[in-house]
C-alpha cells in the first residue's frame, strides 16, 4: 500500500531533520555557520531560525530560496573552501576557523554535492536520503551502542593499551570530538542518540582502518554493533 500525502510529508521532514543534524553534527557547527555563510557569499537568504527548525523537524513549508541557499553553500564546500579564503579569512575569522576544521558536504550516492531539487525531494518525502546518510538512532539504544563501540574498538584490552592506535585511526581533527570519543571508548562516558548519529562515519570509517569491520557501509556496521549490544 502506497503512503498517503501526509506520511509522506512527515516522512520528509523527518528525513530532512536528519540530513540537516547530521551535517552539523559531522562538522561540529553551530546553526549560524550555514545562514552566515549564505549571507557572505550573496548565496541566498536562510535564516538562524529556519536552519533550527529544519534540523527538528518544525519547518513545515519552507521557501525554495532555502534549499537554493543549502545547496549552492554544499556545491561551494565540495569545490574547497580555499577558493572562498578571501571572503572569510580576515573579516570572519571565527567562521573560518570553523570551516578550516571541517567543512564536507552533502553528497548523494553518486558522491556529486546535492542540489536543491534533491534537498526539496527528500523534504517532501519524494525522495530517499543518500545511503551513507539513511540510518536513525534511538534515545533508548544510544547507551547500549556506546558499550558495543567500546567493546569493539578495544578488542577485549584494557583502553590504555589500544588508545594510541584507536585514536591514530580516528581522523577526526577537532579537539571537542577526539575528546569526546576517547571518553566513550575508555568507558567514561556515552553518546547521546544524536551524537552517535552524527558520529556513525567515523567510526565506521575508523573501523575499517583497523581492519576490524570488512562489511559494507555505516548501515551494516550500525546493524553489527546493535548485535553486539545485544551480546553484551
Amino acid at each position: 500500500m502506497s503512503l498517503g500525502y501526509r506520511d509522506k510529508l512527515y516522512r520528509g521532514r523527518r528525513a530532512m531533520a536528519h540530513l540537516i543534524h547530521l551535517w552539523h553534527e559531522r562538522n561540529g557547527w553551530s546553526h549560524r555557520v550555514l545562514p552566515l555563510l549564505s549571507e557572505i557569499l550573496d548565496l541566498g537568504k536562510v535564516h538562524n531560525s529556519q536552519i533550527s527548525n529544519l534540523r527538528n523537524g518544525k519547518l513545515s513549508s519552507p521557501g525554495p530560496e532555502v534549499f537554493l541557499a543549502l545547496a549552492q553553500v554544499n556545491t561551494i564546500l565540495d569545490q574547497g573552501i580555499e577558493k572562498i579564503r578571501d571572503r572569510l579569512e580576515s573579516d570572519y575569522p571565527e567562521l573560518w576557523k570553523s570551516l578550516q576544521e571541517s567543512a564536507l558536504p552533502l553528497k548523494n550516492d553518486s558522491g556529486n554535492p546535492l542540489s536543491a531539487g534533491e534537498l526539496f525531494e527528500i523534504f517532501a518525502g519524494l525522495k530517499s536520503l543518500p545511503s551513507s546518510f539513511d540510518w536513525y538512532i534511538e534515545d533508548e539504544e544510544a547507551s547500549a551502542l556506546s558499550d558495543a563501540l567500546s567493546v569493539h574498538f578495544c578488542q577485549n584490552k584494557a583502553w590504555r593499551l589500544c588508545k594510541i592506535q584507536v585514536m591514530e585511526a580516528y581522523a577526526v581533527n577537532k579537539l571537542n570530538r577526539r575528546e569526546r570519543f576517547a571518553e566513550v571508548i575508555a568507558g567514561i562516558r556515552d553518546y547521546t542518540a544524536e551524537e552517535l548519529d552524527g558520529e556513525l562515519l567515523d567510526l565506521y570509517d575508523t573501523s575499517k582502518k583497523l581492519s576490524y569491520f570488512k562489511g559494507r557501509g555505516p548501515n551494516a556496521f550500525l546493524a553489527e554493533l546493535r548485535n553486539l549490544a545485544s551480546e553484551t
